[in-house]
C-alpha cells in the first residue's frame, strides 16, 4: 500500500483549520486527507509545532529542511520519496499517486457540535 506524509509548518492546530481567517488551501487538504483517511489510505499529517521529532527522524525531510529551510514546509513524501515540496499537494496530484477520482477527495469531516444554552 502506497503511503502519504505531509509535513506541516508549525501550526495552532494539527490540520491548521482554526481561527478567524482559514486558509482554503489547509481545508481543502483536512479534506482530502480525510477522505483518504476514510477510504484506509495511510496518510500522515506532521505539524512542526507538535511532532518536531518526525521531521528531525525522517532523513529526506531533515535534508530538505537543511538545504532550503522552514520556507520549503510543507513537504509532502509518497513512500518515503520526497515529491513535492513548498506547497501542499493539489487532489489531482494525491489522486494520481494514490489511483482515486480526484472528486472523492472532497468529503467534509463531519463534526458534532455541543450547544450549551447556559
Amino acid at each position: 500500500m502506497k503511503k502519504v506524509e505531509i509535513f506541516d509548518p508549525a501550526m495552532c492546530c494539527s490540520t491548521g483549520v482554526c481561527g478567524p481567517s482559514v486558509d482554503p488551501d489547509l481545508t481543502r487538504v483536512a479534506s482530502a486527507v480525510y477522505s483518504l483517511e476514510q477510504k484506509n489510505f495511510d496518510v500522515t499529517r506532521y505539524n512542526l509545532a507538535n511532532d518536531p521529532a518526525a521531521f528531525t527522524d525522517n532523513k529526506e525531510v531533515n535534508q530538505v529542511l537543511h538545504e532550503k529551510g522552514a520556507d520549503a514546509l510543507p513537504i509532502t513524501l509518497l513512500n518515503n520519496e520526497v515529491v513535492k515540496v513548498g506547497n501542499y499537494p493539489t487532489n489531482d496530484e494525491l489522486a494520481k499517486w494514490l489511483d482515486v477520482k480526484a472528486d472523492e477527495l472532497q468529503q467534509k469531516p463531519r463534526v458534532a457540535v455541543p450547544i450549551d444554552f447556559n
